[in-house]
């Protein structure tokens, strides 16, 4: 029987434990990755999102297994309401409900204990949608099996959102999470495409992924400072017409004694969606967590909404990403 997942009102994602090629992780980082864990549950983050895809070459899984480790080794208070949220991929050579099952069994030794929320990556509507039906029914499969506690979906946009709902209601499984790229800077698939009014019609809690833009929105970079690598060629288009927005995020950050990533993050709480940034570092982690405990009023979002509606060059959005 599924079960309600109660989440928190903001959790981390984990994309870059284990990511060398983007993020530049090191075996070395272990320890460290392990104190944020600590820092994150002890301040009620307790919701982790991974993907059995995360990790890079021989690192493949490698975020999964290091969720499980630090879950079992936390000493913090919260640490019963540790959630861990796993997003299965849809790999070509994945083609049935067996398939899905298999992949959740395999993140589930990784992690050493179970999924508490199971995820379909993202569709394969827009390439090969007669793949999909098989593997929603391995998801649906194991909540019946009481594997995992609920299932969500990733980078599903409203059409094709309800047709999901549909199968799922059918089957009395309900879709407890939708995450989409949402930022200041990402506004499309909640805003324009209107997920958020459907989320909230069918009870479906929406997660932010990428809610700082990739650390764009932390006011770290600019064009003369660019980060290495993928970011730095993306940060180059984008910082110069994001100008007016960072700095009306500056404004409102200086005003409320706060960071700039910490309005971007309450922003998207403001907003009733819960976001997932990343964290390598204990700095990062107390940045995160300065998002929490306070809100901006209904004036300081229309700012930032206005600003952020001038940009113009946005984020890239996930090829994956369906109407």
């Amino acid at each position: 029987m599924p079960q309600t997942l109660t989440l928190p009102k903001m959790g981390c994602g984990t994309w870059a434990w284990g990511n060398r090629l983007l993020w530049g992780y090191d075996e070395s980082m272990d320890s460290q990755l392990q104190a944020v864990f600590n820092l994150c549950v002890g301040n009620g983050v307790t919701l982790f999102d991974t993907g059995d895809s995360y990790g890079t070459g021989r690192l493949n899984g490698r975020s999964e297994t290091l969720l499980g480790r630090f879950a079992r080794e936390c000493l913090a208070a919260n640490r019963n309401s540790i959630c861990i949220a796993t997003k299965l991929a849809p790999f070509p050579w994945r083609l049935t409900r067996e398939a899905m099952i298999s992949a959740c069994e395999a993140s589930a030794q990784r992690l050493g204990r179970n999924v508490d929320l199971v995820q379909m990556h993202w569709s394969t509507a827009n390439y090969a949608p007669w793949q999909e039906p098989p593997l929603l029914d391995g998801l649906a499969d194991l909540v019946d099996r009481g594997w995992v506690k609920g299932v969500g979906l990733s980078n599903y946009g409203p059409k094709r959102l309800q047709k999901v709902y549909r199968r799922f209601r059918d089957r009395g499984v309900p879709i407890q999470t939708l995450q989409v790229q949402y930022s200041l800077l990402s506004t499309y698939p909640v805003t324009e495409l209107g997920l958020k009014d459907l989320c909230h019609e069918l009870g479906i809690q929406l997660i932010a992924y990428s809610p700082l833009a990739l650390g764009m929105l932390t006011g770290k970079y600019s064009e003369k400072q660019l980060p290495r690598g993928l970011r730095g060629v993306l940060f180059k288009q984008i910082l110069p017409g994001a100008r007016p927005l960072l700095g009306c995020l500056e404004a409102i950050a200086r005003s409320r004694q706060k960071t700039m990533s910490q309005v971007a993050l309450n922003w998207c709480i403001a907003k009733g969606t819960i976001p997932i940034p990343g964290a390598k570092t204990l700095s990062q982690a107390q940045q995160n967590i300065g998002a929490l405990g306070w809100q901006l009023d209904t004036g300081e979002v229309a700012e930032l909404d206005k600003a952020a509606a001038g940009v113009p060059k946005t984020m890239v959005q996930n090829n994956f990403q369906t109407r």
